[in-house]
């Protein structure tokens, strides 16, 4: 390999690290222990993993001869082998390399196992699909990797996002016993219900600052890719496996929450139960929509889940005319918990947190009689700014990352 054969993803490279902008990074940039030898993100298209690797090139290598980015998609490896590319800029002395779209490329953890083995002074960040199966994949990388989630934007990342207001993220027992202090301080800085208002219908994506129009169109595009080529590309599918996810899909959106019968919708899509319990769960892993369940959930053993929402509100959106407040409100408590906590359908109420806290969601006149008497119980209250007691603002649940 010659250096002129990499003039063409070193254009691309360098043309992306110019125009990243680096003034709001999304919460996992902080998290991430950048020290480690391999690392990977996974994570929904359009939530900014791409944004986040550049961010951290942009700021932390001065000498950029020592670190290469490259889309593992790019047209550029039709005709050329990703394995002569890493040994030529670890020879020419790269010291760290960070793989996009990794779940494009075929066999890409086996690559990626024997980068780590052979090259042991050599760094590696990747970032692929949601629905990345890491410990089933080709070459099992669980016991060398670090890998980490990224979720869309929460409520409070949207606020930094729109340059309304910093704000740092929660922990839900310090939310749960102060709410009341932390709103007091808030409110007089911030339109809060307004804002909500905006984060709930164009909040959730990144990619909502760099349109000015058809944020819905995109949001449609985004849907389409993930079960059109995403689903394909990690999962064995067929095309009419690919046709009966989208009708599914609407079949989801007409109905959301409701509590799923797998069998009369099997029935529905001329299909099997367990063939419609594996496509729900798909969808679930691609970031579309987000599945209730009463026991932990699990992708090896699938059961049928309690309730069935879209992953965040905006797709609700984007996907239906019709929007129901309530399943609005469920929606948005499900999207904010669920990356950080065990999220459960409990025998009374909406969500059972963690296995010990339970909440019920609903609007202003919501009282505590489906959960009256009940230790740790709470209310996740729409349309109040402040709340009293154990009964909260819903907007505020969007704090915690």
């Amino acid at each position: 390999m010659e250096q002129i054969d990499l003039e063409p993803l070193r254009t691309v490279f360098y043309l992306r690290l110019a125009t990243v902008q680096t003034t709001f990074k999304r919460y996992l940039y902080y998290q991430i222990d950048w020290r480690d030898r391999l690392i990977g993100i996974r994570g929904a298209r359009g939530v900014g993993k791409t944004t986040l690797l550049l961010q951290y090139i942009k700021e932390n290598f001065k000498d950029k001869s020592k670190v290469f980015w490259v889309s593992l998609d790019n047209l550029w490896f039709k005709t050329n082998n990703l394995l002569s590319l890493v040994e030529y800029l670890y020879n020419y002395g790269v010291t760290t390399l960070f793989f996009d779209e990794v779940h494009k490329f075929k066999d890409w953890s086996l690559y990626l196992k024997n980068f780590y083995d052979n090259y042991p002074d050599l760094k590696i960040v990747y970032t692929g699909s949601s629905m990345l199966e890491i410990d089933n994949s080709k070459a099992d990388l669980s016991r060398r990797q670090v890998l980490y989630t990224l979720g869309n934007m929460s409520f409070r990342e949207y606020l930094d996002f729109a340059k309304i207001i910093k704000l740092d993220p929660l922990t839900l027992d310090n939310l749960l016993e102060n709410h009341i202090d932390i709103a007091l301080d808030i409110m007089p800085k911030v339109k809060v219900l307004k804002c909500f208002d905006d984060y709930l219908r164009q909040g959730c994506y990144p990619f909502a600052g760099e349109i000015k129009g058809g944020y819905y169109m995109r949001l449609n595009s985004v849907i389409q890719l993930v079960i059109e080529s995403d689903m394909p590309a990690t999962v064995d599918i067929s095309y009419s496996t690919v046709e009966k996810i989208k009708t599914l899909l609407m079949l989801v959106v007409g109905n959301v929450p409701f509590e799923v019968n797998v069998s009369k919708l099997a029935e529905s899509l001329g299909s099997t139960r367990d063939s419609c319990l594996k496509m729900l769960y798909t969808l679930d892993k691609g970031s579309i929509i987000s599945l209730l369940t009463k026991d932990l959930k699990n992708y090896r053993h699938l059961t049928a889940p309690a309730k069935v929402y879209l992953y965040n509100t905006n797709l609700m959106y984007a996907l239906s005319n019709k929007i129901d407040v309530g399943t609005l409100r469920e929606t948005f408590f499900f999207s904010q918990l669920q990356l950080l906590f065990d999220v459960r359908y409990p025998k009374k109420g909406d969500f059972i947190v963690d296995g010990k806290y339970l909440f019920e969601v609903g609007g202003p006149n919501k009282t505590f009689d489906q959960i009256k008497n009940i230790p740790q119980s709470y209310l996740a209250i729409d349309g109040i700014e402040s709340g009293i007691g154990n009964r909260i603002p819903l907007w505020m649940f969007g704090l915690l990352y």
